[in-house]
């Protein structure tokens, strides 16, 4: 084992001393490179090593890595070795997940006490490796604590809801969601929201759908129902609809809205109306989004029974901040726009984020690049919306949309792969994700997420 210390001995303190002191007397080759041509010398045997540790620097990070340290880390990165970092990679965000500057790439991080928010989120998550928690024996009473604001998404969290222990239970115990979906050219998204609702259990879906479109849906959807509604000249819902939607939606236990629906001013000014006389838990999805653009404050009062399902584009709408910026901190982005507004929030993406009212977020560790494909947001739609029919949690809704939708990807990347997968492939492998999860088994051939955290 060769030692390589960034430092001169002389400036080394603290616990770093300590630590520089036992190995000291363990008889281990240890090197002092303060400069880069002290490293320069050494770079060779980055070569003939069969394994690297990288324990540069730590968590407390806060400034992007620049000079002799990004020139190692660079090296490192080129060797081609398998490297284990400690704690975290050098140069990882441990708070949101960011590169500051550059970065090491592990094959396995060791991480001390408690994981870190920024190793179980992109870009981070994809520089850990294997992630492994070591007790370092922080006592209970001090780790206890620390308060709780961000968890990783277990099956365990939601899994005694999936099914229903009961007999004798009809389509009614099961709920009535009401979706308002589509425009000319979009049946798609409302056909995939409705059977994805029906493979989370829904008793009963019905779709309200632009009056000249339901003979579409009405092909496309057997086990659905379809109500056609007053329309614009172009093939959108209408604001005369309103009286109708509102009264289809009486003895609903849930509304989804939003998915292909457009933009046109009138159905605007619609999605406004309904979310604000909506009295049951309710899911607000792509255009629908767009529709609350600048009149957040108008549903501020249904919060509570409300989730959002933005993708970055449809967030930097609500928000006013760009993309980039939203990328680039999902985790602020997420709890400050819940702190603004009260809503559930779902902002999709790589590591999907499920933030809470009370702040609490949940980072789900499912899902992959196959969910790169139209109509998957819509699959994700019909989910939650389908468990907010079954009259769950709005939360526990949201988290196990979102868990099994992300699953269900991972299930087909396993059979099938990542590409060419389209979102409806989605809808047959949810019935067997669910089954699996509720009766406490693992529905995939590889191991849970690659996080050993227990």
């Amino acid at each position: 084992i060769t030692v390589l210390v960034l430092s001169e001995k002389e400036k080394i303190s603290g616990d770093a001393l300590t630590n520089l002191n036992i190995i000291q007397g363990m008889g281990l080759d240890i090197r002092y490179l303060p400069d880069e041509q002290g490293w320069q010398s050494q770079e060779k045997d980055l070569l003939h090593a069969h394994y690297l540790i990288d324990a540069i620097l730590g968590t407390g990070l806060n400034s992007p890595v620049r000079g002799y340290y990004a020139r190692v880390i660079e090296d490192i990165n080129k060797s081609n070795k398998p490297v284990m970092a400690i704690d975290i990679p050098s140069g990882l965000n441990a708070d949101n997940g960011t590169v500051m500057g550059v970065a090491v790439k592990a094959n396995l991080t060791v991480t001390f006490g408690l994981p870190k928010v920024g190793q179980l989120i992109f870009p981070g998550c994809d520089l850990v490796g294997r992630l492994v928690r070591i007790d370092i024996s922080i006592p209970d009473s001090i780790s206890q604590k620390v308060p709780e604001q961000f968890r990783l998404i277990e099956p365990e969290d939601f899994s005694d809801l999936l099914v229903e222990d009961r007999e004798d239970i009809h389509k009614g115990h099961r709920g009535h969601l009401f979706i308002l979906a589509g425009s000319t050219g979009k049946t798609g998204a409302a056909t995939l929201a409705a059977k994805a609702a029906i493979r989370a259990g829904a008793g009963l879906v019905t779709v309200g759908v632009p009056e000249a479109l339901n003979p579409i849906l009405e092909e496309k959807l057997t086990e659905a129902m379809t109500v056609p509604l007053p329309q614009t000249s172009e093939g959108t819902l209408s604001i005369a609809a309103l009286s109708d939607a509102e009264r289809v939606l009486e003895g609903k236990t849930a509304l989804a809205i939003g998915p292909g629906i457009s933009t046109n001013p009138e159905t605007v000014e619609l999605v406004r109306a309904i979310v604000q006389s909506c009295k049951v838990p309710m899911l607000i999805d792509a255009d629908g989004l767009n529709a609350l653009v600048g009149a957040l404050d108008t549903v501020k009062a249904c919060g509570d029974r409300t989730v959002l399902t933005p993708h970055p584009g449809e967030m930097s709408r609500l928000t006013g901040a760009s993309t980039a910026q939203i990328q680039g901190d999902r985790i602020a982005t997420a709890t400050e726009f819940v702190k603004s507004h009260g809503f559930h929030l779902v902002l999709k993406g790589a590591r999907t984020l499920v933030t809470l009212p009370d702040g609490l977020v949940f980072i789900n560790p499912t899902g992959n690049k196959a969910l790169a494909s139209g109509g998957s947001g819509d699959v994700l739609t019909g989910l939650i919306g389908g468990f907010l029919a079954r009259r769950w949690p709005v939360d526990k809704a949201a988290i196990a949309g979102t868990y099994i939708h992300g699953l269900a990807a991972d299930w087909l990347a396993e059979e099938v792969g990542t590409v060419g997968i389209m979102a409806g492939d989605l809808l047959d492998v949810i019935p067997t994700i669910i089954t699996t999860l509720y009766e406490g088994n693992w529905p995939l051939k590889n191991p849970p997420p690659h996080f050993d955290l227990k």
